[in-house]
């Protein structure tokens, strides 16, 4: 009796979370990370249906900015990641165990981010807009940070305020965040085992110094590695697995990381590598300042990117199980068949994207 209440509990909480925007997250220093340059990381889920990439020209003595959007966000107004002209990058994670939503404002996110990728040059800047802003905020999320001098922070933001926590006074040069505050409810959130999942690699990596844009779209993006039972899922015999606490998600739309510079560099290097839909499904593209390619940005018509639509597609035949409750089974063939081949493509895109951007180092040193 007691196992079956197990299971019957267990599947409530899967149903649950499953609608949870569960987004995985890390800030990375530049003292672990291979380049030298500092990693700023989010792989996002949303129940919103699919996302692009855009550059925002400067307005009015605003930044100029890349970012990724919603599809159908034609006002551009809600940006879920991105980095400006300035050298300063944001991104963030929903919390959910902070203080509780005011229940007239809420879910401004997007909007906040948009104004700071607009108005802010370095976390100070942030940090006056977190102070300036009208209360409520009307915000409930882990806020992640770089600036132009290579330094980062995690502000962890509710209604009436935040708090911050510095990349330079992490344990190993490394900032992870899933859907949970280190300040808030300890018993509460979501995100214990992705996080766990997420360190499983990148910890090791950066008692090395050799974290990489690649290990976070295309090791953790991709695996199945599940900390709680210590080992990865789609390594086995089983034809499904259960889609269910690992970071990749049915819900996943996109895993982008942003490559930012150091104190003396030119943000015009810094690399935006973006893989957009299902990440086990996609492959990485490189975002510069200026310079967004065609597949990732909107259709004028549609407002959805062409890139993205063709990664669904693709997601569709690794949850091909449409009856019932099928949409929460992973087919294990599929999965590795397709994730491997999009691998690869990742992999020479991010060795063009590295030419491309020593050749533009070079230039600018003249």
């Amino acid at each position: 009796m007691r196992q079956v209440v197990s299971l019957i509990v267990a599947v409530l909480s899967a149903m649950i979370t499953g609608q949870v925007d569960a987004c995985t997250s890390a800030i990375i220093s530049g003292k672990v990370s291979r380049s030298g340059r500092p990693l700023l990381w989010k792989h996002r889920d949303t129940s919103h249906d699919g996302n692009f990439v855009q550059h925002v020209p400067a307005v009015n003595g605003n930044h100029a900015y890349e970012a990724l959007f919603n599809s159908g966000d034609s006002l551009l107004a809600e940006a879920w990641m991105g980095m400006n002209d300035a050298g300063f990058a944001i991104m963030n994670t929903a919390s959910y165990n902070l203080a509780p939503d005011t229940a007239s404002v809420k879910d401004r996110e997007g909007f906040l981010m948009s104004r700071a990728l607009q108005t802010c040059t370095s976390l100070a800047d942030f940090e006056t807009l977190l102070d300036t802003l009208p209360r409520p905020m009307g915000v409930q999320a882990n806020f992640g940070v770089i600036d132009a001098s290579g330094a980062g922070a995690f502000y962890e933001t509710d209604d009436n305020g935040s708090r911050r926590f510095m990349l330079e006074e992490a344990p190993h040069g490394v900032l992870i965040r899933t859907n949970y505050s280190c300040s808030g409810d300890k018993d509460c959130g979501y995100g214990y085992i992705r996080s766990d999942n997420a360190g499983h690699f990148i910890i090791p990596a950066a008692e090395r110094h050799d974290v990489t844009p690649e290990l976070l779209t295309d090791t953790v993006s991709r695996s199945f590695y599940h900390s709680l039972i210590g080992r990865d899922l789609s390594f086995g015999d089983d034809p499904y697995i259960v889609d269910q606490d690992f970071v990749p998600r049915a819900t996943s739309t996109a895993s982008v990381v942003i490559e930012g510079v150091n104190r003396g560099e030119f943000p015009r290097l810094m690399i935006m590598w973006t893989a957009l839909g299902y990440p086990p499904a996609s492959h990485v593209e490189a975002v510069t300042p200026g310079c967004v390619p065609m597949s990732l940005r909107p259709d004028p018509k549609t407002w959805r990117s062409p890139f993205y639509d063709e990664v669904d597609k693709r997601k569709g035949r690794i949850f091909d199980i449409v009856r019932g409750n099928g949409g929460r089974y992973i087919n294990v063939k599929a999965l590795n068949e397709i994730s491997s081949g999009q691998h690869a493509l990742s992999l020479d895109n991010y060795r063009r994207g590295r030419i491309a951007n020593g050749r533009l180092k070079k230039q600018l040193k003249k």
